[in-house]
């Protein structure tokens, strides 16, 4: 099993039941019976009209024992900045938090590969090597862990590293099956409307393990400054009526503020 434990089992953009069937792309935008049906499938299918597409990110998150939490950063740190200085892995680390208001004692890191073939490349290389001694030293520090492989939106592509500062913001949305390239076309068209306020530091969906998902991280000096620049976002046009469409097509909703850790390349 690698590493990082995806579901392995990728759906493929095939038929059902031996009959390939097409969904057209207005009966998506409109979350119509037959899309939902077709689910996951169609997003796979319809996903490369959506994304980046130069890169895959691996989320990766973990539960901590709350007694360990110093521990287990330590051994957070050994394992992933060893990533980062393995430049024969071909993998980059984007960033590395803990959760201070959410899901208390838990930490979020995500990797960024050169598409599937890299994270293929990578988690074959990770087996049997250094790197995976420095991961089990993170094992007895856990109560949970889970992953998932998201794609940028091509709209957003992920900021580089840098020490800002502050406290980030992650959103999480699940989406109702079908609904995804109708919230991507809405999205688009707001986010030009918050960028005159403030900007995303990442955008993505999700493709592998909790599927139907959508993710955006922002990043605050503090809670008061990101208070006040939601509020001057609702005075831009377009962005009222953003997030009232995105709403409509969101079963769940998550907010939770990160710290990033003393290693997080994005902090």
């Amino acid at each position: 099993m690698s590493l990082l434990s995806p579901v392995r089992n990728l759906t493929r953009n095939a038929a059902f039941g031996g009959t390939r069937r097409y969904v057209s792309v207005k009966s998506i935008f409109h979350g119509s019976p037959e899309a939902k049906e077709a689910g996951e499938v169609e997003v796979q299918h319809h996903s490369k009209l959506i994304a980046r597409g130069k890169y895959v990110h691996g989320f990766e998150v973990h539960g901590v024992k709350p007694e360990a939490t110093q521990k287990y950063i330590e051994a957070a740190e050994e394992y992933y900045t060893g990533l980062r200085e393995d430049t024969d892995l071909h993998v980059k680390l984007t960033g590395n938090w803990e959760v201070v208001l959410g899901e208390q004692d838990t930490f979020y890191h995500i990797l960024e590969y050169e598409n599937y073939n890299g994270y293929d490349r990578t988690t074959a290389m990770l087996q049997g090597s250094k790197h995976e001694k420095a991961y089990k030293k993170m094992l007895p520090y856990l109560t949970s862990r889970s992953s998932q492989l998201n794609q940028e939106f091509a709209f957003f592509p992920t900021a580089p590293p840098h020490a800002q500062g502050g406290i980030f913001e992650l959103r999480s949305y699940q989406l109702r099956p079908g609904t995804l390239l109708e919230w991507e076309h809405v999205w688009r068209d707001g986010i030009e409307a918050r960028r005159k306020v403030h900007a995303p530091v990442g955008a993505w969906f999700s493709q592998v393990g909790r599927l139907h998902q959508v993710h955006h991280m922002w990043q605050y000096p503090d809670l008061e400054t990101r208070k006040e620049m939601r509020e001057q976002a609702w005075q831009v046009d377009g962005w009222a009526q953003t997030v009232s469409k995105t709403a409509q097509l969101a079963k769940t909703m998550d907010a939770f503020i990160l710290s990033p850790l003393p290693f997080s390349p994005l902090k």
